[in-house]
């Protein structure tokens, strides 16, 4: 596996300050509450094509997807399948009557970051969303999925590249 491109600087700058178990952990379980909390208000706002509803959400899953491409096909068609679920998820919990559904949207947001503040407590690493907020928020529902990969035993060879480089950019330092 080649040390350089996109994918691997994406994950291996993702990757140096996400290392403690507790942290990963806490990211599996943040990250998909906080896209849950941005994508119920985006299912309050949709247009139809053919009598097909399309949401606000499901543009951004595919924007997101559309990017994810450049990265690597097989984690970007899991994320867009993650992203639809999650999606859907939404546009139940955001149909709920009255403010039921902002008191969800807020309550997932802010407590998808508290914990990702709590994981990097724990981890004693700086937020990669402090540095470089933009860049954070469009790694970590990657890096979410890469984690699932490596949690299975899969693509092992990525992981271990990934390892290395963080490694010789530790060495540099």
């Amino acid at each position: 596996m080649k040390t350089g491109g996109k994918l691997m600087d994406m994950l291996a700058g993702y990757a140096a300050s996400h290392q403690h178990p507790f942290n990963i952990f806490v990211h599996m379980i943040g990250i998909p509450t906080i896209m849950l909390g941005v994508f119920i208000p985006l299912t309050w706002v949709g247009f139809e094509i053919n009598e097909f509803h399309f949401y606000l959400a499901h543009v951004v899953v595919a924007g997101f997807f559309l990017f994810y491409l450049t990265l690597d096909l097989l984690f970007a068609v899991v994320f867009a399948l993650g992203g639809y679920l999650l999606t859907m998820l939404a546009i139940r919990l955001g149909a709920y009557p009255g403010d039921t559904g902002w008191f969800i949207a807020a309550g997932c947001f802010f407590g998808g970051y508290a914990a990702q503040f709590i994981g990097h407590a724990v981890e004693k690493s700086m937020p990669v969303l402090v540095k470089h907020p933009i860049q954070a928020n469009l790694a970590a529902p990657f890096f979410t999925v890469v984690e699932l990969f490596k949690l299975a035993g899969l693509r092992s060879e990525l992981f271990d590249a990934v390892q290395e480089q963080i490694v010789l950019q530790r060495q540099a330092d």
